[in-house]
């Protein structure tokens, strides 16, 4: 309607303000009457100022300018916040188990166990024979070195032709161990039955086993009476643990000073739980510093004893308080290798008998 130059309007009820075009401009005001409300112009009546479409428009992109960053930023920062506290929680969750794992290594065996195999394979060099520390009847032991702790690693012998025993021995010992929270039996801290290797992890005991100290003069004086009296104590107190305090009865069937081991303080530890010989002949290798063998036989054919034969002769006679308990000690060895099973007393009663100052009064087959 640019072309247009002459406009009437009139009496049409119209309202607002009108166009700005020559031909409403130029318009008598006649032409513009009786209508409703119409403004600007010239109609003498001012036009509210009204909020231009065009201001909005250009006011939109400045706000998407605005808005859009500004919620970048913000899932920027709430991404990484987020990355933040999951990558901590991780560390976290690390450094809790690298500290345990220090402090035992054998933590990790209830999450990753193969990883502890692997570990233990490589420490060994494959079980390298440079790193064994004893052989026994039913597997070889090893010395292992982990986050900067020593471990015994009891490597099974493999079965030959169908031959099954050493895989009933490592049953046994696990099914044995498992059950058992004592300070003078070794602790087991865990197993691995694989098809190539099968072993057992545990404390390592670096004070060797009896059967070593006795066999060498330095160490067997350095045992002196009052630690031989304490290490029969200790391993009655195993023992009677092991037959009377556990949920079924476990009967070792094994005891011999191979296998019991001291720690750096002369504690004595009960081990080697795979099979199954009397406490008493334990008790008099203890003090006589090897084995009995032909007093075993002088004690079944009722011959009598000279208590001044038995003790080991390496060692200077014990005090009196000492030697008293000494006596106790072979008295009560005496009573253990009984000919009648029936006749033996039982471990309870031998922990009783240890733990008072006096000695039994069954002393006939013994002279002085």
């Amino acid at each position: 309607m640019l072309s247009l130059t002459t406009i009437d309007v009139s009496f049409n009820q119209l309202e607002g303000p009108l166009p700005n075009m020559k031909a409403f401009e130029d318009a008598p005001k006649e032409a513009i009457g009786h209508n409703k409300g119409l403004c600007g112009n010239n109609t003498g009546l001012d036009c509210p100022i009204q909020p231009s479409n065009e201001g909005n428009k250009n006011k939109l992109p400045i706000l998407i300018a605005i808005i859009l960053p500004t919620l970048g930023f913000m899932l920027l920062v709430l991404f990484t916040v987020t990355i933040f506290f999951y990558l901590y929680k991780r560390y976290r969750n690390v450094t809790v188990r690298s500290q345990e794992t220090r402090e035992n290594p054998f933590t990790i065996w209830s999450y990753d166990g193969k990883m502890v195999y692997e570990r233990i394979i490589e420490t060994l060099e494959d079980f390298d024979s440079k790193h064994v520390v004893g052989v026994g009847g039913h597997g070889t032991v090893y010395k292992a070195e982990l986050s900067s702790e020593f471990f015994a690693v009891k490597k099974i012998h493999a079965p030959e032709d169908g031959e099954m025993q050493n895989l009933k021995s490592f049953e046994n010992e696990i099914r044995a161990l498992t059950e058992i929270r004592h300070q003078n039996i070794v602790k087991l801290y865990g197993f691995c039955s694989h098809s190539r290797h099968s072993f057992l992890v545990y404390e390592f005991l670096s004070g060797g086993s009896l059967r070593d100290i006795l066999n060498q003069t330095e160490q067997a004086v350095e045992f002196d009476w009052k630690r031989r009296v304490m290490v029969v104590k200790s391993i009655a107190k195993a023992l009677s643990y092991m037959h009377h305090d556990c949920s079924q009865p476990i009967i070792h069937r094994d005891l011999s000073s191979s296998n019991v081991l001291f720690d750096s303080e002369w504690v004595a530890h009960v081990s080697d739980f795979g099979t199954a010989r009397l406490f008493g002949v334990l008790t008099l290798e203890i003090i006589m510093g090897k084995h009995p063998g032909d007093l075993l036989i002088s004690i079944h054919d009722m011959k009598d004893i000279s208590l001044a034969e038995i003790p080991d002769q390496r060692l200077p006679p014990p005090v009196v308080q000492i030697a008293e308990q000494v006596e106790l000690l072979v008295e009560v060895a005496f009573s253990c290798v009984h000919k009648s099973p029936h006749s033996r007393p039982s471990m309870r009663d031998v922990t009783l008998d240890l733990s008072v100052e006096k000695r039994t009064a069954n002393r006939n087959r013994i002279s002085t």
